[in-house]
């Protein structure tokens, strides 16, 4: 299993079908899990996937509307009733507080876990770890949305044709590597700069800065594609993306995986989605979602 993966727990909008859930996504990064807009259903796809309660650190809401939050009651019930052993943070707008605190008190039940509530006000990031800073953007939908990226800090790649010209090998590489110098010779004169994994999280919207901000020069893109490009004027009065217009935001960005979700009732023929993608100009790697798909991230 891939240390960096996407888990999709579900895919439909508004309303579930008879082959998609709800909208659900854990991204499996580095140990740590982060749980994006837990729809009715999150707990039972959960269990489908083999994800447990356990594995959630974070969990991420982009607005309060039904399809992206229902199944927040029972996520946060489970973390409890499981006894989750380390703290959880929850990240949603704060113009929803009042909806996120009725679903988190829901019904009754017995708190046992630190829930840390980490609202979301504004543009920037929310939290920065070793191995990733969280950064939002606000989108544009009748809700208040914000979506989320994160971003790996840049490292280092060793280049074995330096360290040859300069005689190193073996365990003088790790000293290298720790000391950022030996005898004289440093880190950078061997190795050139990899840049950080990126992995964005854009859900229902219209097109505007927030999306092409998030987007940017991410490895992996989930992204919502409500409607088909024939029904433009319905995805705009609605504030969704079509599919066209999601695959041409990440052809611009320069994304390397593309995937399409959370996809209208309307239509039943999923290969739509790609054949409107790919006339868009989008070349990269390119997944329609399905529920209990797994997506690894592209390595650098």
């Amino acid at each position: 299993m891939s240390a960096r993966e996407l888990v999709v727990l579900g895919t439909a909008s508004q309303v579930p079908t008879r082959h998609r859930n709800h909208n659900g996504y854990l991204l499996r990064w580095d140990g740590q899990g982060i749980l994006f807009d837990p729809g009715e259903g999150t707990q039972r796809q959960m269990l489908r996937a083999g994800v447990a309660a356990h594995d959630l650190n974070r969990i991420c809401v982009t607005h309060f509307h039904g399809d992206h939050s229902l199944g927040l009651a029972g996520v946060i019930q489970r973390i409890n009733l499981d006894r989750v052993p380390h703290p959880v943070t929850a990240h949603y707008p704060a113009s929803g507080q009042r909806y996120f605190e009725r679903l988190r008190y829901a019904t009754a039940y017995h708190e046992t876990v630190s829930l840390t509530e980490a609202p979301v006000a504004a543009d920037g990031p929310l939290a920065v770890t070793d191995s990733y800073t969280l950064e939002a953007a606000l989108l544009s939908h009748p809700v208040e949305s914000y979506g989320y990226r994160l971003v790996e800090p840049d490292g280092r790649r060793i280049l074995p044709e330096r360290l040859a010209a300069h005689g190193i090998a073996g365990p003088d590489v790790g000293r290298l590597q720790r000391e950022g110098v030996l005898d004289g010779v440093t880190l950078e004169e061997v190795s050139e700069v990899r840049r950080g994994q990126r992995v964005a999280f854009v859900m229902d919207t219209r097109l505007c800065d927030g999306v092409h901000a998030l987007a940017d020069g991410a490895d992996l893109l989930v992204i919502e594609s409500t409607f088909l490009d024939e029904d433009v004027r319905l995805a705009t009065d609605h504030g969704h993306l079509t599919a066209g217009q999601a695959a041409a935001v990440a052809r611009d960005a320069g994304v390397r995986h593309l995937v399409l979700t959370h996809f209208s009732q309307r239509y039943a023929d999923p290969a739509e989605f790609e054949r409107q993608a790919r006339a868009a100009g989008f070349t990269g790697e390119l997944s329609i979602a399905q529920d209990l798909m797994r997506v690894p991230v592209p390595k650098r």
